[in-house]
């Protein structure tokens, strides 16, 4: 059997460029040699590129997307998203390989958009059964200074963060009026959107969600507990500040009603491919508080969304075979 071209996009516009190199790196490494001939395809604002086993830049031909390697041009057959942030999970990449005709991995153009916004995709899932949103409001650059109006209803303490932004990089709580400024200078530095939002006391949980043929899958969830005061970028990516307990300790009623939630979610948003949904069990009420939902999680070896794979008793190379193989159907 020859293998398929599998083209790995990964790298982005973003501070996550690593977390996504990293994700490539682990993704590469599990998928079957003898099913897929892997080619990790960096994306930067500057050039799209493979680099050959001799350390040449080879630039991917934009036209049809393909490369040309010692005289021989290479096609596709699927690509395998892993960029984090823009260009690759908010439906750009989506839009441009829909055009091309190469099948992906993940959401498609509408939904990858309407989900990297935190606040629309809170929109679309508010009306789900047992599901709840944190009071919050969405303020554009344009109307910054007048965001004390806007918010008054809103209790304190309140997280700022980008609306569009992943990874939890210039998020900030604040407990005062007087930290708002700073606060909104460090989420504007990264989009044009802000989400203010009223914090929910409670344990947090990220969850897995794939779907493979008819079939809506739920990984075992995991709980986050942090060192710090909230799971930031320092407190996911820095080794001991935070605690990642897979599978998390609750009850099956709890389990039973989570797993209902998050495969609707999926459902409403139109969602392909693997997905993982954020939240928050309150603590006073035991509550579900949507916080986003992610359609390209991180993948390196010890990121979330394969600890879960592993607690499920799934084999992690099949498991991204299946995904380029429902990328196929």
């Amino acid at each position: 059997m020859t293998p398929k071209n599998i083209a790995l996009l990964a790298g982005g516009y973003t501070g996550e460029y690593e977390v996504s190199i990293n994700s490539a790196r682990n993704i590469a490494t599990e998928l079957n040699p003898e099913k897929y001939k892997v080619y990790t395809i960096l994306v930067t604002r500057q050039n799209w590129f493979y680099v050959s086993a001799d350390g040449e830049n080879i630039a991917v031909d934009k036209n049809d997307f393909s490369l040309t390697i010692a005289g021989e041009k290479i096609r596709f057959d699927a690509a395998f998203i892993t960029i984090h942030g823009t260009p690759g999970e908010d439906g750009k990449m989506q839009g441009y390989l829909d055009m091309i005709g190469i099948p992906y991995n993940n959401c498609d153009a509408a939904t990858s958009a309407i989900t990297m916004n935190k606040a629309y995709t809170k929109s679309v899932v508010k009306g789900i059964p047992d599901l709840y949103v944190a009071g919050s409001v969405q303020v554009f650059r344009q109307q910054k200074e007048a965001v004390a109006d806007q918010i008054q209803h809103l209790k304190f303490p309140l997280f700022i963060k980008p609306n569009n932004g992943g990874s939890s990089v210039g998020m900030s709580k604040v407990n005062v009026k007087e930290a708002l400024p700073e606060a909104l200078e460090k989420a504007f530095a990264e989009d044009e959107q802000v989400l203010v939002e009223e914090f929910i006391r409670g344990r947090e949980f990220s969850i897995g969600i794939v779907k493979f043929g008819n079939e809506i899958t739920v990984l075992p969830a995991t709980e986050i507990i942090s060192s710090k005061e909230f799971f930031d970028y320092e407190a996911k990516y820095t080794p001991g500040v935070s605690q990642e307990i897979t599978p998390a300790s609750l009850s099956s009623a709890q389990i039973f009603r989570i797993k209902s939630i998050v495969k609707e979610a999926y459902r409403l948003l139109n969602c392909k491919g693997m997905t993982r949904v954020d939240f928050i069990l309150q603590e006073e009420t035991d509550d579900f508080y949507f916080i986003e939902i992610n359609t390209t999680p991180g993948q390196s070896a010890n990121s979330l969304v394969p600890q879960q794979v592993r607690a499920a008793g799934l084999n992690l190379s099949e498991f991204y075979g299946r995904l380029i193989e429902e990328s196929l159907r």
